[in-house]
């Protein structure tokens, strides 16, 4: 099929504004010279119009499949499109090492687009994940001439995404790792693999020590996973020159953020957003009902980013057509839940009432103040580790909001449920807990999930969120308690009237965060497990309870 009617029949199905049609003209492979002389491999798609600008799209994914769609839409309204392999993948030179190289060959990059006769001075950048990573990298450098940026569920930061509470983000390292060596294995084999239900991937979830999982998944060793399971304490120089969020405040050019409610990068984006609104700049943001790889984040992705680039890329909107961003407020979010939907917000978070609901004894979820009561108990075995379902994961069919109640029926998880709501309660915003643990270990993760009970008893987890505790870490009192704060994924939800709230406290949620063993082994050595009771008191003294911001309560 012509590239010129994809385009058009693409714009179509995208609901994309319409915008005069140009011939699109395509040079594949060009080889741009890093400083240290490796050729990283570049298309060009370059529209039938004169000083246009150019937006930049740096990624590890190959430059094919939704990428020539994106660069044949990009080019058809007034645009070059340049779509750059990382070095090491998609056929350019060099070994790929993340995060590594990524601002050096940002700015030669930049510094090769400068040199080229079409090359108008005006620069955007768009990018999902990890191409956002190769954004953030390079924006603070671009100067002036970066007049947009496209960020898609990705951030300045990834090592708190990758150590989120401490802890370490096993399912999503594990499989990015995985879903990149596919990369390099023929067509076929992969395909196989796939349909087989990846289960070697599954595998190697499960398997101990963790050194070795990268080659139970794909035969080899991957050095970034040996890497980040070795490097993986807060004050490790490893992550120093792998991360950009020292960067962002000196970005001036406007960025749009799209992210989900289940997105793995959620906590670290709105990190950015705060970032870019305290250093007086005026970001855009978006969230939607997604988890990292929804196929509607990827549409949104495409009609927010496309309308952004059309208002910051040009003098005016095409065919003086007036931006939809120019009237829109600055944050728009879908709050979840029965009543919910879209809304506009003026900023994030909102002004919000912090409401503590209480654990109480009878696995009670209230807001009344704790009572003398005795702790309850339950024992986590890491031979036997608490499932993770659903929530914030790389791959979106295993992602989201699912029935709770399979995980809930062990008994190595506490849940606490309130009375059904005389009305709804509307939360916006962070979510936290702070949890008063006694435990027979010194050694223990604290798992906190908040989830809506339907009126047929279904489970559903709205966010979630885990630390690990380690005796450098965390000091106990007298009576051997420790005051555990765990900041939940942000939300933004609906619970109805006649639902309840419930609140799961368990000891892991495995393999989202890798298992903790119980011994304070090494991340990547521990194979010897330990099991250990644990318990969660709410007593006066120790007033267990999850925080929400709360913006409507009728109950």
């Amino acid at each position: 099929m012509p590239g010129r009617l994809v385009t058009r029949l693409a714009g179509v199905a995208l609901r994309l504004p319409p915008t005069r049609p140009r011939p699109v003209r395509v040079t594949r492979d060009i080889p741009v010279r890093a400083r240290d002389g490796v050729l990283l491999r570049t298309d060009h798609y370059a529209p039938g119009v004169r000083d246009a600008p150019t937006v930049l799209i740096r990624t590890p994914y190959g430059r094919g499949g939704p990428l020539r769609l994106l660069g044949r839409l990009l080019a058809a309204r007034g645009r070059h499109a340049v779509i750059q392999a990382c070095r090491g993948t998609g056929g350019s030179g060099g070994t790929f090492a993340p995060l590594v190289h990524e601002r050096d060959d940002g700015v030669d990059t930049l510094d090769w687009l400068r040199r080229q006769p079409w090359w108008s001075g005006q620069l955007g950048m768009f990018g999902v994940s990890y191409q956002g990573f190769a954004q953030w990298a390079l924006a603070a450098d671009a100067g002036d001439e970066l007049r947009a940026m496209v960020a898609v569920v990705t951030a300045s930061a990834t090592r708190d995404s990758t150590y989120a509470g401490e802890s370490f983000a096993l399912d999503t390292v594990l499989t990015w790792a995985e879903l990149l060596h596919a990369q390099t294995v023929p067509w076929l084999a992969r395909q196989w693999e796939l349909k087989r239900g990846q289960p070697r991937l599954a595998a190697a979830l499960g398997h101990l020590p963790l050194a070795d999982a990268d080659r139970v998944a794909t035969g080899v060793t991957i050095p970034f996973f040996q890497e980040w399971l070795r490097h993986h304490t807060p004050e490790a120089a490893y992550w120093r020159d792998r991360v950009f969020a020292d960067r962002v405040a000196r970005v001036r050019a406007p960025v749009v953020m799209v992210t989900g409610w289940h997105d793995i990068f959620l906590p670290a984006q709105l990190d950015d957003y705060a970032t870019l609104r305290a250093a007086g700049t005026a970001p855009h943001l978006v969230i939607g009902p997604w988890t990292h790889g929804s196929p509607g984040l990827f549409v949104a992705a495409l009609r927010e980013g496309l309308a952004w680039l059309d208002e910051h890329l040009t003098a005016a909107p095409p065919a003086g057509r007036r931006s939809p961003r120019a009237a829109s407020a600055p944050v728009r979010l879908h709050v979840g839940g029965p009543g919910g939907g879209w809304r506009d917000l003026p900023d994030w978070p909102p002004p919000t009432v912090e409401t503590a609901w209480h654990l109480h004894p009878g696995a009670e979820l209230t807001v009344r103040p704790p009572v003398a009561s005795p702790p309850d108990e339950f024992r986590y075995d890491p031979a036997d580790p608490t499932p993770s379902l659903g929530g914030p994961l790389l791959v979106g069919k295993r992602a989201g909001p699912v029935d709770n109640r399979q995980v809930e029926a062990r008994p190595d998880v506490l849940t606490y449920t309130s009375a059904p709501l005389a009305g709804p309660v509307e939360v916006i915003g962070p979510v936290r807990a702070e949890i008063h643990v006694r435990s027979e270990l010194p050694h223990l993760d604290v798992f906190v999930r908040l989830c809506d009970v339907d009126r047929r008893g279904r489970s559903w987890n709205v966010c979630d969120g885990l630390v690990r505790v380690t005796p450098e870490r965390f000091t106990a009192d007298a009576a051997g308690v420790l005051r555990v704060p765990v900041a939940l994924w942000p939300t933004a939800y609906r619970f109805a009237a006649g639902h309840r709230l419930r609140v799961q406290v368990a000891g892991g949620a495995h393999p989202r965060w890798a298992r903790n063993p119980g011994t304070g082994s090494p991340l990547g050595t521990a194979v010897t497990l330990r099991a250990g009771w644990r318990q969660v008191l709410h007593d006066s003294a120790h007033p267990s309870a999850v925080l929400l911001p709360v913006v409507h309560s009728g109950r």
